[in-house]
């Protein structure tokens, strides 16, 4: 089992490099060249191609094998990296970044989602019923990890290393891993693609998904489950980075700190339901902390906005807002990976022909709950101000409590 773990997690590492490289890395770079907190906001729309997966997902599956497309889509990865190496952002100002580097951001977003439904699908072909446990978790820690080396460790190497560099290591990854991709012996086991078939997106196909039991309120709490998470996670180092802290600590404790927290959260979690634990009476416990963990973040942040407060090294308050930054994503990776639980389970009730329709719908709309807030949360600080913004999360933290109230019996 081990010849295939190694491999499929080499490769979800590699996945999570765009994630990271898009939430920690050029969110922080943006807004230390001084562009405001609604445009390194509005950046995150570049995680669109994300969202319509469920388009090429069919073309994967029926044309070439998962292997080729794998190798293929990496291998573009790398020299949409090596294009954008070329491209650095201006150094001060209002310009922000090229519109050729915004162009081959999303193309490097439309690659790593090919990328993952080819990851996905092979990861499915190569290993058996009892390996998935193993496998799942391998996929989870290793991309969480992926993330962390982008957004943090990066960020972390920017004294030395400049934008080229960045992405021409970047490269040179992504290079190496669709020839591992290509090469890995346990890869080289799959069976050839089977007879083609192409999976028609009608309405009916949709009616079928909703008519499944407890698809609707699943559906309408992963959109709304992370909204409040998200808009503090994208907000709060930013506002840390204006008020005295440095990009390489960021880079640091919102990287490799947050995201070590976060894996710990989701090993928590696994190991909870192992036990037994319910998902819903999980999350409705983890909910209220993490509610908790926001009010304090909020109440940090608002009297750091008061006059004279800073961030200088020997302070407490560096201690307390970097403590809840880790505190909020641990609790952050409990949630997920609970909600994920309740996905899957809403999803194998459906007819087996449907589930994997099913749970794509379902991660599709959980994307897009975890994109809204980030993309917009910026702007509504810049319109709003920082206390009625934060107020507002803080509200639609309190949805998805009250939503376990109206979860169905299945």
């Amino acid at each position: 089992m081990r010849g295939k773990l190694l491999p499929l997690a080499s490769l979800y590492l590699v996945q999570g490099l765009p994630y990271g490289l898009q939430s920690g890395l050029l969110p922080t770079l943006l807004r230390a060249r001084g562009l405001s907190l609604t445009r390194v906001g509005l950046a995150k729309a570049l995680y669109a191609p994300w969202l319509f997966k469920l388009a090429w997902a069919p073309l994967v599956g029926a044309r070439g094998s998962a292997r080729a497309w794998l190798a293929r889509s990496t291998a573009a990865l790398g020299l949409v990296c090596g294009l954008l190496a070329a491209l650095p952002p201006s150094e001060s100002g209002q310009a922000g970044l090229p519109a050729a580097a915004v162009g081959l951001l999303l193309l490097l977003n439309l690659g790593a989602a090919v990328q993952d439904v080819a990851l996905d699908t092979l990861a499915m072909q190569l290993l058996e019923p009892a390996e998935l446990g193993p496998g799942s978790t391998a996929q989870v820690v290793a991309y969480k990890l992926g993330a962390a080396l982008a957004g943090g460790g990066l960020l972390a190497l920017l004294p030395t290393l400049s934008w080229p560099g960045l992405f021409l290591l970047l490269a040179t990854a992504y290079w190496l891993a669709a020839a591992l991709a290509w090469t890995a012996p346990a890869l080289g086991q799959l069976p050839g693609p089977g007879p083609s078939e192409h999976p028609c997106y009608t309405l009916r196909l949709l009616q079928d998904m909703v008519t499944v039991p407890g698809t609707l309120w699943t559906a309408s709490f992963v959109l709304t489950y992370k909204l409040g998470e998200q808009g503090a996670n994208s907000l709060f180092p930013l506002l840390l980075l204006d008020h005295g802290a440095s990009a390489a600590e960021l880079g640091l404790w919102n990287g490799l700190g947050a995201v070590a927290c976060s894996i710990a959260g989701s090993f928590l979690a696994g190991v909870l339901l192992a036990r037994h634990w319910k998902p819903l009476p999980l999350l409705g416990s983890v909910l209220q902390l993490r509610l908790g963990g926001l009010a304090c973040q909020t109440a940090l942040l608002f009297h750091l906005d008061t006059l004279g407060a800073s961030l200088h090294p020997s302070t407490a308050l560096k201690g307390a807002a970097l403590l809840s930054l880790c505190l909020q994503h641990f609790l952050g990776g409990l949630v997920t990976t609970t909600t994920f639980t309740v996905m899957m389970r809403c999803s194998q009730l459906a007819p087996s022909a449907l589930q994997a329709t099913h749970y794509s719908l379902l991660a599709t709309l959980e994307l897009l709950g975890k994109l809204l807030l980030g993309t917009v949360a910026g702007a509504l600080v810049d319109t709003l101000g920082l206390h009625p913004c934060f107020f507002f999360l803080l509200i639609l933290s309190t949805l998805p409590i009250l939503g376990l109230g109206l979860a169905p019996s299945t």
